[in-house]
């Protein structure tokens, strides 16, 4: 499939710069996949479009605060973004304006009052603009992050080092249920969801599951080749309890419905083996694409996501291209907010 297939025009003013004042009250696009027909809705009423026995799965990774900035000794600011901890004290990174910075150099990295707080070491440039730091000290990284650190929006989120609107956005890129510290984007279909909203629809019968799989930067990286399956996917890493697998297994068991809220349930439950989910800890690094068949998920709520993406691909593999382009066309017109603080779209 030519990747051009997956290319339409937003006007950059529907590009979501801040969540909805309330996360139920983002707006709601209904696409039947079989028909194409849609409805427009809002968040809080996504009941009425589900039905009692089923079960919402619902990926409960934590966004660590992964942006950071700090200063060369000449005093030339550098923004930074953590990818992980290889060994301890050691960081991988991405850093902008890295070309300048020479290896054995010292940075010192500022907390969100922008004094120095840590000093790190750079030990190595790799490909993609990955460097390694060595941290001075020896704090795990999520205990640096929480003092240094800023909620790593996507680049199409317009933020300074601001710590009042870091502040905001700590909680509101950030899902209510997430427990498991590991990602750096957030699985944003679920940042509508309340603790009162999901208390409500578990009154009405529906049922819910947890898993885990922790974005990576590579989320957000657009395909540049000409063909989709040219595309070399970025690995994320996953989990499944036994527990959450028993709940799954028991919904398709009683033939009710499985609905991934996000891409990163539907990838993490699609790169599990069949026919029964068991308790499982690996790494995905599953492209889902049209022509994909699943094997596991029967609906989906997504956010409206950017062209030429990984993400749109496995949306469009779910719903049918010309479905999903059509309903974008649509929310275009609706004027409907993009991307990761904007609406939703509920599949069935």
């Amino acid at each position: 499939m030519r990747t051009a297939n997956l290319d339409y025009d937003l006007p950059v003013e529907l590009i979501a710069q801040q969540p909805a004042a309330e996360r139920t009250h983002s707006r709601l696009l209904v696409l039947d996949r079989r028909s194409g027909r849609t409805i427009d809705s809002r968040f809080d009423r996504l009941g009425d479009f589900l039905s009692p026995g089923d079960c919402l799965v619902l990926n409960n990774t934590r966004v660590l605060p992964a942006r950071f900035f700090a200063r060369r000794a000449s005093g030339a600011k550098i923004e930074g973004l953590f990818l992980d901890e290889t060994a301890p004290g050691t960081w991988s990174v991405m850093l902008k304006g890295a070309r300048k910075l020479k290896l054995g150099e010292t940075i010192h990295i500022k907390d969100r009052d922008k004094s120095d707080f840590y000093k790190a070491i750079l030990l190595a440039k790799l490909e993609e603009g990955r460097c390694l730091l060595k941290i001075e000290g020896d704090a795990h990284a999520v205990a640096i992050l929480e003092r240094v650190g800023f909620p790593p929006l996507p680049p199409y989120i317009k933020r300074d080092d601001d710590p009042t609107v870091a502040r905001e956005d700590m909680l509101r890129y950030q899902t209510v249920y997430a427990r498991i510290d590991g990602a750096v984007a957030a699985p944003t279909a679920g940042l509508h969801f309340t603790d009162s909203l999901i208390e409500k629809l578990r009154r009405s019968g529906i049922d819910f599951a947890y898993i885990t799989l922790h974005i990576g930067a590579g989320t957000f990286k657009p395909v540049a080749a000409e063909n989709l399956e040219d595309h070399l996917i970025h690995a994320e890493r996953f989990s499944i309890d036994a527990e959450n697998a028993r709940r799954i297994n028991a919904a398709k068991d009683k033939g009710s419905r499985i609905i991934a809220i996000g891409t990163t349930s539907v990838r993490t439950l699609e790169s599990l083996p069949g026919p029964r989910l068991e308790a499982a800890t690996g790494t995905t690094h599953l492209f889902i694409t049209p022509g994909y068949e699943f094997k596991f998920v029967d609906a989906m709520i997504t956010n409206f996501h950017l062209p030429r993406s990984t993400l749109l691909a496995l949306v469009a593999a779910f719903a049918g291209l010309e479905n999903t382009l059509a309903a974008y066309r649509h929310a275009i017109e609706q004027r409907y907010r993009f991307y990761s603080y904007g609406d939703a779209m509920l599949i069935v």
